[in-house]
């Protein structure tokens, strides 16, 4: 008898943890740390503990005053990026360095295991997780107050009738993967929709790329521009600056974004439909950013 208890006993526990691991949840970014310094050399620092800790750095930019983001990946991310038909979209993980409104700088990352259920990646990056801990340190989990779970990143949705990572853009078609990136690089050095290089990663082997962009101020409508955005929504403490910069993704000869009702939502889980720095205060973003991204791309505006 008491070995039968024992063993139930047992069996309740573990499933119990298996229901407290299920019901986990994840939330979007990492603050590391938060310094005092100037920009330059806190970034330059930042840069020298990625590299160090086993990352390539792929680019960076500054979207505006104050802010600095710094592109990231290994093999690791291109491996598990490799695994899914749609994965490329995290083989890039985003750091940034922020100045907050005490003046200091906040240091915060995207948390890999939050991303790599967005994107439906198979795996869960947590080792990826571990190696941007390590290089930079890990102070919270921010940019939602309860967080979700894998399931319901997975199946992410912000309301009923908005995107899901499946319904994606199709911005420009080219003949074959290779005329595809000469497009896109041709289209971004020329400015574009006044769209800007930030970074480009390659899958070995894949003929998928995810690029990082910079919508600029001077974008083909200005409330797709990273600052235009972020002004409005980015409001909290502790800033979720690394929710840039917005990629774009080659995939065989054809071009494609993310939805805006998607990829700004995943960032933004707990921005309010209405009301002020809500969902409502953007929302000319979508067809804005469709329309720009489709220019940078190499693609045509739709007539009016």
């Amino acid at each position: 008898m008491f070995k039968l208890k024992s063993i139930l006993f047992a069996v309740l526990s573990l499933c119990l943890m298996a229901t407290a691991q299920a019901a986990e949840t994840l939330k979007p970014f990492a603050l590391a740390d938060v310094v005092s310094g100037d920009m330059a050399s806190v970034v330059s620092d930042v840069k020298g503990k990625l590299s160090a800790g086993g990352f390539e750095v792929v680019g960076d930019y500054s979207p505006y005053a104050g802010a600095t983001i710094i592109g990231v990946t290994n093999d690791a991310l291109k491996a598990t990026a490799g695994k899914t038909d749609f994965g490329v979209f995290g083989a890039a993980m985003r750091v940034s360095v922020t100045k907050g409104k005490d003046g200091k700088l906040q240091i915060a990352y995207t948390n890999p295991v939050y991303w790599a259920n967005a994107y439906r990646m198979n795996g869960d990056l947590a080792e990826v997780a571990g190696q941007l801990k390590q290089a930079l340190g890990f102070k919270q989990y921010f940019g939602s107050e309860k967080g979700l779970t894998a399931e319901k990143l997975r199946n992410y949705q912000y309301k009923w009738l908005m995107p899901y990572f499946t319904d994606r853009l199709e911005l420009a078609s080219y003949g074959s993967y290779e005329e595809a990136v000469k497009g896109v690089e041709a289209a971004l050095a020329a400015g574009k929709g006044g769209v800007k290089k930030v970074w480009r990663v390659d899958l070995p082997g894949k003929q998928a790329s995810v690029v990082g962009v910079h919508i600029t101020d001077k974008a083909s409508d200005e409330c797709a521009g990273d600052k235009y955005i972020m002004d409005r929504i980015d409001f909290r403490d502790i800033k979720s600056t690394a929710h840039l910069p917005y990629e774009m993704v080659i995939k065989g000869g054809d071009v494609y974004a993310l939805r805006a009702e998607f990829r700004i939502a995943i960032s933004f889980p707990d921005l309010s439909m209405m009301g002020s720095n809500s969902f409502a205060s953007i929302m000319c973003a979508p067809g804005a950013i469709e329309e720009t991204l489709t220019l940078a791309a190499g693609g045509e505006k739709e007539s009016d």
